[in-house]
């Protein structure tokens, strides 16, 4: 028995000794502490360089954890922690310094509870340390860089019973949804709260379809923010399922307003006239078409459409130039601006051909508001150089009806209006004939 207790305590050392580890022994009455050979070993000394006085194992902590040791041991002395542990630097033979892990326990007291005797190890922990010093760089480095993207950069965990937080967050979150990233790392809902009620069904379902098939999640929305108002987001993220059911989400969210804006800028550019300033034929035959939709859903009951076409305009391109020709056009687009009714919209067709629909109006007033315009036209002569342009316009007139198969039929009646109103001398307004209008 004496034999299997000596091989035991044989291993035990050389565990000991091939761990990092060094053990110590204090005699807290006397001062006095024994390290053992490993202990030694760690800082690179000989057994017979290192004192068994405490005062100079003291001397060898890095002055910066001193004070922090000191107190850590007093507070077990004292009997307010069940175990003594401490990580610090100590000085090694070649005057570097080591981190250690130092741990122990009081193992003998006297009557009144004063320690008498303290067994414990000290363990080299410098390259944990470094690698987490390197972690902990790293970690740095990649919150940096993500701090600089320009969007919330953030990882999502999304539950199985639908509840969500932000575990990371960049500080970008203040500019995208004016929140903190400790808001989030809670609930999402205050993100939720941001975005527009308009546009939170599309937000929620998109989400959902990304999350059910595990495939990117792209969405494109409006915030409301107390500070910046009314801005618009995008969101790119990358879904993982996870083994609970949960899904982990990696993704960045970016500020779309200026581009946004850009795009409904391009968009009304690219259905505006740039010479008269009034909507194109695209913009134009949209607007009838949505008429005639009013027409057909019952919202309206009904409409007039006039084709306006300026007389003579290839005299007054030839006589005047190109530059008195796009006054004239610009002349009539301000005409009918200005005789055209709030509730009416025209447009320019291309060319000398100008449209306009009026809605919920029959043929008889349609006739009334295209001789004003006939007659306001004609009484204002166009002002160029040292020249008075007189104008004239013959126009045609059609009634939008049910059995149309859209919008662009009441134009094509009125276009052959027109055509009947130049075939009689030009300067007039004709209508639709019956065989057409019941056509």
């Amino acid at each position: 028995m004496r034999g299997h207790t000596r091989d035991f305590n044989e291993i035990m050392a050389l565990a000991v000794a091939g761990s990092g580890t060094g053990i110590w022994d204090r005699d807290v009455v006397t001062g006095e502490i024994r390290y053992s050979d490993g202990w030694v070993e760690i800082l690179g000394y000989r057994p017979d360089e290192v004192s068994t006085r405490v005062e100079e194992s003291y001397d060898r902590v890095h002055p910066d954890d001193l004070a922090y040791v000191q107190a850590t041991m007093d507070a077990h002395f004292e009997g307010r922690t069940d175990f003594y542990e401490a990580e610090y630097r100590l000085r090694c033979r070649d005057g570097g310094y080591k981190w250690v892990l130092s741990r122990g326990r009081v193992v003998s007291r006297d009557a009144r509870g004063r320690a008498l005797r303290m067994v414990g190890t000290t363990t080299d922990i410098s390259s944990m340390r470094a690698l987490a010093e390197r972690l902990q760089q790293s970690i740095e480095l990649i919150t940096n860089l993500t701090n600089q993207v320009p969007g919330l950069v953030f990882q999502c965990l999304r539950a199985p019973d639908g509840t969500a937080h932000m575990p990371y967050a960049s500080a970008r979150i203040d500019e995208i949804y004016e929140l903190t990233a400790e808001q989030v790392a809670v609930s999402t809902i205050p993100v939720h709260e941001r975005v527009h009620p308009d546009d939170l069904e599309t937000y929620r379902a998109t989400l959902a379809a990304a999350a059910a098939t595990l495939t990117p999640w792209h969405c494109v929305f409006r915030v409301l923010l107390p500070e910046q108002g009314l801005r618009w987001r995008q969101i790119d993220a990358h879904p993982t399922g996870l083994p609970d059911g949960g899904t982990l989400w990696y993704g960045l969210v970016v500020d779309v307003t200026a581009r946004r804006r850009m795009e409904q800028e391009l968009h009304a550019l690219a259905r505006v006239d740039h010479l008269t300033g009034l909507p194109n034929r695209r913009a134009f035959t949209e607007g009838m078409e949505q008429a005639w939709q009013m027409l057909r859903g019952g919202v309206s009951r009904g409409g007039a459409v006039l084709m306006i076409d300026i007389d003579r305009f290839k005299t007054i391109n030839d006589r005047y130039g190109h530059a008195a020709g796009d006054a004239v056009l610009r002349h009539v687009a301000t005409v009918l601006m200005a005789t055209l009714r709030a509730t009416d919209f025209t447009g320019r067709m291309g060319g000398e051909e100008f449209a306009a629909c009026l809605p919920d109006t029959g043929l008889d007033e349609a006739g009334r508001i295209a001789e004003r315009l006939r007659q306001a036209i004609a009484g204002t002569p166009v002002p160029f150089e040292s020249h008075s342009i007189a104008l004239t316009v013959s126009i045609g007139i059609s009634k939008m009806r049910l059995a149309d198969a859209g919008g662009d039929d009441a134009l094509s009646r009125a276009d052959m209006a027109l055509y009947s109103a130049k075939e009689n001398g030009r300067d007039r307004v004709a209508f639709a004939t019956l065989e057409v209008e019941r056509g």
